[in-house]
């Protein structure tokens, strides 16, 4: 029972669907000194199953995680309509984690 408990306090994401989301605006961007960076999204659609539905993450290291950053400043300064894709992963606050953003003029 130990060893059950043990594993599952190590386990540090949980498994949920990968697609795209509905188109959002940006509601925050959290700059952390972890490994990653938090956004969250005004979606209406996330196809994750994550326990927050708002909330996303990107791994600093990962490829690419610069040009989303910015992504989502330009969304801030500039109300663009954005898509982020998500990979089927959840971290233990229960955010999606991002693998790509798609980005489109708000008409």
């Amino acid at each position: 029972m130990l060893l059950f408990a043990v594993m599952t306090c190590m386990a540090p994401l949980a498994r949920a669907e990968a697609g795209w989301t509905s188109q959002a605006r940006v509601i925050e961007l959290i700059p952390l000194g972890r490994l990653y960076y938090e956004v969250r999204l005004d979606v209406e659609d996330n196809p994750s199953g994550c326990r927050e539905e708002d909330g996303f993450y990107v791994n600093y290291l990962a490829a690419g995680s610069d040009k989303m950053f910015d992504l989502f400043v330009d969304n801030i300064r500039n109300s663009l309509r954005l898509r982020v894709y998500v990979t089927g992963v959840c971290n233990l606050k229960g955010y999606a984690e991002i693998s790509a953003v798609s980005a489109s003029p708000n008409r």
